[in-house]
């Protein structure tokens, strides 16, 4: 891989992941477009750890608080009342389904699920049903219940496909459940740091080792390529949690609509081969 392959992909990542426009798309079709060749599912994985740090420190206050009530709800009946101890155990249920079948189908994520007539497609299909949850859904709730993790957990595992994106599934779903795009937005984000960082922490072997699939980076490369998805992520987050308290998310679904019928067209032309 070359400096300047990992110094785009680093700010891709960092630009897409908490937008519902798939970052592992963009991070795919702009390695091959630009780089011709594909970075690989455990590049992704592991600089998306850089983003997901960036969660940790946005939302470190929370994080702590959730944390504490969870511990202390283990020994208080009294303290399982409390908000924080129940979107604590939100985070844990709604993060196992994209755990177990992450596990079950890692073969199959790092070769046949990034074959890009499948996440056109996906960038499509998915855009088309975050536009109809956002204009159709009530948009009432603000607070959380177990079937809004079910719901939104099952919805990750589908972003294990790229193309779906892991904030556009958890948002839709949110959406569709009832919830303010406010409120799903803040769950999509919490949601995403056991899955990431156990996708990141597991990919890291393969990175080391440089047996994994798809073009080899270097140990600085993959360091600094995270270090800018940490950066340009920390400010995407804050932008986007002000952007949805007032707009629709009407723009991302064009967007993905535009760029999924795009891509269609430039595998259909053989500019760009799917694998």
């Amino acid at each position: 891989m070359s400096w300047l392959q990992a110094l785009v992909l680093g700010l891709v990542q960092g630009l897409t992941e908490f937008l519902p426009i798939s970052s592992s798309a963009h991070l795919r079709i702009t390695s091959t477009l630009f780089f011709g060749n594909d970075a690989g599912a455990s590049f992704t994985a592991v600089i998306q750890l850089g983003t997901e740090v960036a969660v940790l420190i946005y939302f470190a206050k929370d994080i702590g608080r959730f944390i504490g009530a969870w511990f202390r709800g283990l020994f208080s009946a009294e303290a399982r009342k409390e908000k924080d101890y129940r979107l604590a155990w939100y985070v844990i249920i709604g993060s196992v389904p994209i755990s177990i079948l992450g596990y079950l189908l890692k073969d199959e994520i790092r070769t046949s699920a990034r074959n890009l007539w499948i996440t056109a497609t996906m960038l499509v299909v998915f855009g088309l049903l975050l536009g109809l949850a956002d204009q159709l859904a009530k948009h009432q709730r603000d607070e959380l219940r177990m079937k809004d993790a079910i719901g939104m957990g099952l919805a990750q595992a589908l972003a294990l496909i790229p193309g779906v994106s892991r904030s556009g599934g958890t948002l839709t779903a949110g959406l569709f459940l009832g919830l303010t795009r406010e409120a799903a937005a803040r769950y999509s984000f919490l949601l995403a740091i056991p899955a990431v960082f156990g996708a990141g922490l597991f990919s890291i072997p393969d990175v080391l080792e440089r047996t994994g699939e798809g073009v080899q980076a270097s140990i600085p490369q993959m360091i600094v390529a995270t270090l800018i998805s940490f950066v340009v992520g920390y400010a995407t987050i804050a932008w986007l949690l002000k952007y949805v308290s007032k707009h629709s998310y009407s723009a991302f679904v064009w967007y993905r609509l535009m760029l999924g019928l795009v891509l269609m067209g430039l595998l259909s032309m053989g500019l760009l081969q799917p694998i």
